[in-house]
């Protein structure tokens, strides 16, 4: 036995199947309003989680550059105590230089 088919328009839209065609009609175009609204409020959140994500990065961006220019104030204000105290015992056999050095270039491979 072949599958059953659905009526074909021209078979609904004669005579009295008329009326079931356009219920089917209505009920389908109210499901492509719902899917149509449905998708356009996914679309706005979606675009108002970005611009909330763009707006986090750039005030994270601004605290990164804020805290390595502390860094680098700190590098220095260290050194020039270091220097002005001289090594005494705390700092023998230690390169203050490459060390800090080291340390702004992990922070950097960081960003």
């Amino acid at each position: 036995m072949p599958p059953k088919r659905g009526k074909s328009k021209k078979d609904i839209e004669s005579g009295e199947d008329s009326d079931e065609y356009r219920k089917k009609r209505d009920r389908n175009n109210l499901a492509v309003k719902r899917s149509r609204v449905k998708s356009k409020q996914k679309t706005q959140e979606t675009m108002s989680r970005v611009n909330q994500l763009r707006q986090e990065n750039s005030v994270l961006e601004e605290k990164v550059k804020s805290l390595t220019q502390e860094l680098g104030f700190l590098k220095e204000l260290f050194l020039a105590h270091a220097s002005n105290n001289g090594n005494q015992g705390k700092f023998e056999g230690v390169d203050l230089e490459k060390l800090l050095n080291d340390s702004t270039e992990s922070n950097n491979e960081n960003l």
